[in-house]
């Protein structure tokens, strides 16, 4: 069984046409997708599937925090999540994600919403992404704080 095999739902299984799940993507989730973002994090996840006329409404819920990379000092820092997602699936005769809906085979009729997860995660993140007390952000403050920076501007501004 592979690590993230807890993480799939048998849509041409659901004995009812709403079913929820429940799990929490911890470190060791994060290092068996391999993503390049984020490596560390804790997430409460909920998801709620929805059987629609020829297809399935999958509706994520992810709360908690990942752990990414400060872009000035390169330390470790905390980055909150807080989404609703939502994922529409149908079945077909083979796999296709158009980016829209996904298309899974029908023989199988099982599809594994680890990726999903992830990648719903990684889309929460800023572009740049800086903690408020970032030591780097501080020498810098410091650096223009300094009386000869002070000087050479007005040299500059004298011409």
């Amino acid at each position: 069984m592979g690590k993230l095999d807890g993480y799939k739902v048998d849509l041409k299984g659901m004995a009812t046409d709403t079913v929820s799940y429940q799990w929490q993507a911890d470190n060791d989730f994060f290092s068996a997708v391999q993503g390049q973002e984020i490596k560390q994090g804790l997430l409460d996840v909920a998801l709620r599937v929805k059987r629609t006329s020829g297809a399935y409404e999958l509706e994520f819920q992810l709360k908690g925090e990942v752990e990414v990379t400060c872009d000035r000092c390169l330390e470790p820092m905390s980055q909150p999540i807080d989404a609703q997602c939502t994922l529409r699936v149908r079945m077909g005769d083979e796999y296709a994600d158009d980016g829209d809906v996904v298309t899974i085979p029908e023989r199988e009729g099982v599809i594994n919403v680890a990726w999903n997860i992830y990648e719903f995660a990684a889309l929460q993140i800023p572009l740049r992404h800086v903690h408020p007390d970032c030591p780097s952000l501080t020498s810098q403050e410091e650096k223009e704080s300094d009386p000869r920076w002070e000087a050479l501007r007005e040299l500059v501004n004298v011409k």
